[in-house]
């Protein structure tokens, strides 16, 4: 290995060392005064089974976030290997994130996109600073699971898929 040549200050390289790292894609949405609202993110993991939590990271200039942790359920779907333009809707800065989403909703207020291998009714357990973004852990009170269904993932900024 050559020696490292690359401050940890510069976020274009950062922003490519952490793409380096491929992840999955999430969709965090839930019913706001009666429509949906929601949001892409790719830093997901799961944390605990006792009690049953996962994280996601959300930039601290996310203007859906504020609407989002307010609501008492929310919907995380992890996002289908065909799912790419739904993510790229979700992750949208202006206009109608789902006009061309196909969702539905739960009565606690949760929303789910249709056809991804994973649903999480969540409520927000705890959040954290983490340098320019909030560490969210969320509490996971139902699921439902496609385990065979496989997953959509991001590597080098672009959407993969596994190969068998």
């Amino acid at each position: 290995m050559s020696a490292l040549s690359t401050t940890p200050t510069d976020p274009v390289a950062l922003r490519q060392a952490f793409g380096c790292f491929p992840s999955g894609v999430t969709a965090l949405c839930a019913l706001d005064s009666g429509g949906p609202v929601g949001m892409a993110a790719s830093t997901f993991t799961p944390v605990s089974l006792t009690p049953p939590l996962v994280s996601v990271c959300v930039q601290d200039t996310s203007s859906t976030w504020p609407k989002l942790r307010m609501q008492s359920r929310l919907g995380l779907s992890v996002l289908a290997e065909e799912q790419d333009r739904v993510c790229r809707s979700l992750a949208g800065k202006g206009g109608d994130r789902f006009a061309d989403v196909d969702w539905e909703s739960s009565e606690g207020g949760g929303v789910y996109i249709r056809g991804a291998g994973l649903w999480l009714d969540c409520s927000v357990h705890a959040e954290f600073p983490g340098g320019d973004h909030t560490i969210v852990l969320l509490e996971i009170h139902g699921l439902t699971a496609e385990p065979d269904r496989e997953p959509l993932v991001f590597h080098a900024s672009r959407f993969r898929r596994l190969a068998a």
